[in-house]
């Protein structure tokens, strides 16, 4: 009797020994694969940044070109134009159509291309916040775009993905109306709901129902934002004339 209980104690003992290496092991296992999984998390972000730091290089080097060659040379012929309009005037001579086709189309493409600049410029993810939008509409009206902007609801602070589509889009819509719309002003609605956010701007350009525009990269870039997110874009002509970009984007999308 007193063998057995000796062998039933050292069995006891074995399997308590053996489930106490075995939590062990497991504790063990599960803190090298946290810690596998932390380090592969690490070097997504890192490459994630990386890769936006090359973007944002490569963004403003093109900024620059830009600036320092295609603007410089549009300025010139604008100001030539300009000039030779100014001088026909004065000696009372008929103005050549071709030469005031010039002069207006010059004048457009400065406008264009400065709107693409501040684009290129400003394209930072960290900074592009509804909390920065006073600055977005301020850009926009110096290229000669008058904006009003309505905010509706409970303004707090979003999650970052859906305040960075937000920011973007109307950014999108007011460079667009800068581009495309013609003499045009815009108005950008902002609204707070329980749950969802809208994004809205319109503007009285030349768009038409019978003669919408064609779809461009901007547009495409809207909706991809708005899809991720599981909202609703609609961008389309207003029946009383202009454009009209609308956003619904779920506050519950992000985490």
């Amino acid at each position: 009797m007193g063998v057995q209980r000796g062998v039933k104690a050292f069995l006891v003992t074995g399997w308590a020994l053996s489930a106490i290496g075995m939590a062990a092991a497991y504790a063990q296992w599960r803190a090298y694969v946290r810690e596998v999984e932390e380090r592969a998390a690490e070097a997504e972000r890192t490459r994630d940044e990386a890769a936006m730091r090359r973007a944002g290089e490569e963004r403003l080097r093109i900024a620059r070109e830009l600036h320092d060659s295609l603007t410089h040379n549009i300025s010139i012929i604008k100001v030539q134009a300009g000039v030779a309009v100014h001088l026909a005037n004065k000696r009372g001579e008929h103005v050549p159509e071709a030469l005031v086709a010039i002069q207006e189309a010059s004048r457009e493409a400065v406008r264009e291309l400065r709107a693409t600049l501040d684009v290129l410029r400003s394209d930072d993810e960290s900074t592009s916040t509804l909390r920065r939008l006073d600055e977005l509409v301020e850009r926009a009206r110096s290229a000669g775009v008058p904006v009003d902007v309505t905010v509706t609801g409970d303004g707090r602070r979003l999650p970052a993905d859906v305040d960075l589509a937000a920011y973007r889009i109307i950014q999108e819509a007011l460079t667009n109306v800068a581009r495309h719309a013609g003499p045009a002003s815009a108005s950008v609605l902002v609204g707070y709901g329980d749950d969802e956010l809208i994004v809205q701007v319109d503007d009285d350009g030349s768009a038409a129902v019978e003669n919408p525009p064609s779809p461009g990269v901007g547009l495409a870039g809207m909706r991809e934002r708005v899809d991720a997110l599981g909202g609703m874009l609609c961008a389309e002509p207003r029946p009383a004339g202009g454009f009209r970009v609308r956003a619904r984007l779920p506050l519950c999308a992000a985490p």
